[in-house]
């Protein structure tokens, strides 16, 4: 057998290749994907294996390896730089991933590290798919001082640059902590697994340092902190497998770019499909609860619903589901919880929502029974004005179909801000049971009749009368249907059935504005 002209035989290159190959792929070492696996995790190959169509996964960047010597770096080898990236099909769509291999020095981030995840994403970008990163990395690589980094702006631009043309979503699995945790939150969702993700700004030990404060890396950094306390993770996951099931699912909503329309799919429920019992969902007394998670699951397809954010300011209420096979976006009240009112964290919840489904082309739909925004010395100080308005913004700024069902309250600021006719709504509905003005009768009351109450010769008689004269006057959906506020007073049990049918006309809607960069939203 004839030899290359720089040493050795065909047959020798490729036998050397192999066990290179083999090498690499064999990640930090077996031992330390035992490791991993006593822990309950998947190693990072084994997550792309899993999340990827069999056999669909291509690999970029196997061979990456960096540069630094000092520190002693000229000796350690660290397989694929700690992190997997590549493309393949999930659910027989196209995807690209990131993920991050503890294994190797722990996925530390360090120069090529954050050049081959940035490379991904731009490689995302211009292909028109969806980038999904797999986090667990020990956070920035010191070793490498500068040139760690000045790799996150690399990370950071690519994810800016392909914000709002293809959907990102991050999956805590692990550790994702100091300056790579912006990685995740920049992203249009984040999953965290329960027992194993976690993410924040510092660990502990730079915590203790650094200010003294001593915590726990859970209680600083784990679920609860974000699901709950900062609004920054949109599902909570129950491990690895969990963790990648709900991203594929998340992504079944979602087109791969913002060039093309969401999928939709077959389904046996009848876009006709009457309620009979949203006719007495609603209480006789406007001033008790009931559960608007009963009318979402009754009004969409079979009763599915992919709830986003689910226990970050539960008096508000969004996520994905299907109408007649459409992928929408549900926006809406909870009465059970605050009544309903929208505060700071509601509204900043649902305005990047709505944003995230207009970016995507997914209609909106929303589900509205709101006293009105949150009042008080507190919401004032924080800003309510300020994030209230982002409600605002959001729907108007919003080219995608607009459909309003007004099902109880509909008062004051929060009439736009749950969307009406006047901020953006292409179609308005409202059950009989709506209640729609500009406060509440009791409000309005105490206002417009306090002098005549306080002088009334029984004041609790006069002000009973004064809230019925008030209500019976404006309290209703009629007024609003009058001015053509409101385009049609519905049958609760044929909710379903507006909403599809306004889908039908709205399908090929299309928005030409003046051109700008963008508007200047509260932030």
């Amino acid at each position: 057998m004839m030899s290359n002209a720089t040493g050795g035989t065909t047959a020798q290159r490729i036998e050397q290749w192999e066990r290179a190959r083999r090498h690499l792929l064999q990640m930090g070492s077996p031992k330390a994907i035992e490791e991993r696996h006593k822990k309950g995790q998947m190693s990072a190959r084994e997550r792309i294996d899993y999340f990827f169509d069999s056999g669909t996964f291509t690999e970029l960047g196997l061979w990456v390896k960096h540069r630094t010597t000092a520190f002693g770096m000229d000796e350690r080898e660290v397989p694929a730089e700690g992190i997997v990236t590549g493309f393949g099909k999930v659910s027989g769509r196209c995807v690209v991933a990131g993920a991050e291999d503890y294994t190797a020095m722990m996925g530390t981030f360090g120069e090529y590290h954050g050049k081959k995840l940035a490379s991904a994403i731009r490689f995302a970008k211009e292909k028109g798919w969806p980038f999904v990163t797999m986090n667990d990395s020990a956070g920035a690589r010191l070793h490498e001082g500068m040139d760690t980094l000045e790799s996150y702006g690399w990370t950071f631009r690519s994810q800016i640059e392909a914000s709002g043309i293809i959907p990102q979503i991050s999956l805590l699995m692990g550790p994702c902590l100091g300056g790579q945790a912006y990685h995740p939150v920049m992203m249009d969702f984040v999953i965290q697994a329960r027992q194993t993700g976690f993410m924040g700004i510092a660990g502990p030990a730079f915590v203790k340092t650094q200010i003294g404060e001593e915590i726990s890396l859970e209680e600083l950094s784990g679920w609860r902190s974000h699901a709950i306390k900062s609004g920054q993770t949109h599902i909570v996951a129950e491990d690895d497998r969990d963790c990648l099931d709900r991203c594929k699912e998340l992504l079944s909503f979602f087109p791969s770019n913002n060039q093309e329309q969401p999928p939709r799919i077959d389904t046996d429920d009848s876009p006709e499909r009457e309620i009979a019992e949203f006719d007495t969902i609603i209480p006789d007394d406007p001033a008790k609860p009931y559960d608007m998670y009963e009318i979402i699951k009754s009004v969409v397809d079979e009763g599915h619903f992919l709830e986003i954010l689910k226990c970050y300011a539960s008096n508000a209420i969004c996520g994905f589901a299907r109408m007649n096979g459409r992928p929408v976006g549900i926006v809406s009240n909870q009465p059970g919880v605050k009544a309903g009112v929208l505060d700071i964290n509601a509204c900043d919840k649902l305005a990047r929502f709505i944003r995230s489904c207009d970016l995507f082309n997914i209609p909106l739909i929303s589900l509205t029974d709101c006293p009105g925004y949150m009042i008080g010395s507190q919401q004032d100080w924080a800003g309510i004005l300020r994030h209230g308005a982002k409600l605002l913004y959001s729907w108007a700024d919003a080219t995608v179909p607009l459909i309003s069902i007004i099902v109880r309250k509909s008062y004051a600021g929060a009439h736009y801000g749950m969307l009406d006719k006047s901020i953006g709504a292409d179609f308005v509905f409202a059950w009989p049971t709506a209640r729609v003005s500009i406060v509440g009768a009791e409000t309005a009351a105490s206002v417009i009749f306090a002098r005549d109450i306080r002088e009334a010769e029984n004041p609790e008689e006069e002000k009973a009368k004064k809230i019925k004269e008030y209500s019976e006057l404006y309290e209703r959906p009629y007024p609003a249907a009058e001015r053509g506020y409101i385009d049609d007073i519905i049958a609760p049990r044929a909710t379903r059935k507006c909403i599809n049918r306004a889908l039908d006309v709205l399908a090929k809607k299309s928005v030409t504005t003046r051109w700008r960069k963008y508007s200047n939203i509260n932030l």
